[in-house]
């Protein structure tokens, strides 16, 4: 980013208002319809360390991304959603309504990329945050909520809402039962076979659970669910097999990732790793938790390899990562902890109550 935001400036300094005598070399500049108005009216920008952020690219795919407006386009609500990377929010991402493309839901608590699952997605987050302006008190009425770094957060389950689902299920019932009850309910296999056709066409609408007993069990498994997806990183390696470490390869050729594959395309029980190494014994239930096209382990083999750009010439290579922060075994750790992810996952959504269909 400072090598591009060097040459942008350069360009508008040069381009003297005329947006035809700017250089379109994409291995310097990745150029947007903003960015080029920018420069022809001679806008210098400058890089901003404080705006990089964690970003959730794919899913279980986390990569630092540059969110600052002058170089993304189309940014929608995200700044009123992250306005900062100190602002903690969370949210799950439901794929746009599409005729090819199978639903697909999951909370994340980072910047969501606007192709989570290659098609657009279209995030829902739990709150939503509005800056305080030294002088809002004297023109408008205050707004309820804490005040976070200079920014009101507030609760996007609305009061009305809340009035409706207490109705229903007793006064006990909180704004954030009811945005769990919601993201179980999304999981709920007999809502999604039901609704398959509809999800296809429009954004989910939720039923009222069958009875307080059963919405107490659908929120408490959306906690469940919540937790399970955003902690991935952190949740106990599935014990798949791996082959025996061969004799005089160190640990950074061992784990070194190019492209995975399946060894078996239809069984799917094995993940040829690298030359070294395989990892076998995958379960089948690992394969039945699906996001939209992919299950959560094929993401995982479609993103954690080694690629070249073929615009900017810039190579991405996931073993990066492990070698900057001395952790050889991220990858291979982390399908481990996929399919642990998975498996957990299509327990407890088998484990959900019918709803009042």
């Amino acid at each position: 980013m400072r090598a591009m935001i060097s040459a942008y400036n350069s360009e508008a300094l040069s381009c003297e208002g005329d947006k035809d005598r700017l250089d379109k070399d994409p291995t310097r500049i990745s150029w947007s319809r903003g960015l080029i108005r920018d420069a022809t009216r001679g806008r210098r920008h400058e890089f901003r360390p404080e705006r990089i952020y964690r970003a959730s690219y794919r899913p279980f795919t986390a990569q630092y991304g540059y969110f600052d407006r002058p170089f993304n386009d189309m940014i929608y609500r995200l700044e009123e959603i992250f306005p900062t990377p100190k602002h903690e929010n969370y949210g799950f991402g439901v794929i746009a309504p599409h005729p090819h493309a199978s639903f697909a839901v999951l909370m994340q608590d980072s910047l969501p990329d606007v192709a989570t699952y290659t098609y657009t997605a279209q995030f829902f987050p739990r709150w939503t945050y509005e800056k305080v302006e030294d002088d809002t008190a004297l023109f408008l009425p205050p707004v309820e909520g804490p005040v976070i770094n200079g920014y009101r957060r507030v609760d996007n389950i609305t009061d009305e809402i809340l009035t409706i689902y207490q109705s229903a299920f007793g006064p006990q019932v909180s704004k954030d039962d009811i945005f769990y009850y919601v993201y179980a309910v999304l999981h709920s296999p007999q809502y999604r076979n039901t609704f398959a056709a509809d999800l296809k066409r429009m954004l989910p609408r939720i039923p009222l659970a069958a009875s307080r007993n059963d919405f107490g069990t659908f929120a408490e498994t959306g906690r469940r669910l919540a937790d399970l997806h955003m902690n991935y990183e952190s949740v106990d390696p599935y014990p798949l097999h791996e082959s025996t470490h061969p004799f005089g390869v160190d640990d950074g050729d061992l784990y070194r990732v190019q492209k995975m594959r399946w060894q078996d395309k239809q069984t799917k029980k094995a993940i040829v790793y690298n030359t070294h190494l395989t990892l076998s014994d995958i379960p089948a239930e690992a394969n039945e938790y699906m996001l939209g096209s992919r299950s959560g382990l094929e993401w995982l083999i479609d993103r954690y390899r080694v690629r070249t750009d073929k615009d900017s010439g810039i190579v991405n290579d996931p073993n990066d990562w492990c070698r900057e922060h001395d952790d050889p075994r991220y990858i291979i750790d982390l399908v481990k902890r996929v399919t642990r992810v998975s498996v957990e996952t299509m327990r407890i959504i088998r484990s959900l109550p019918e709803l009042p269909l």
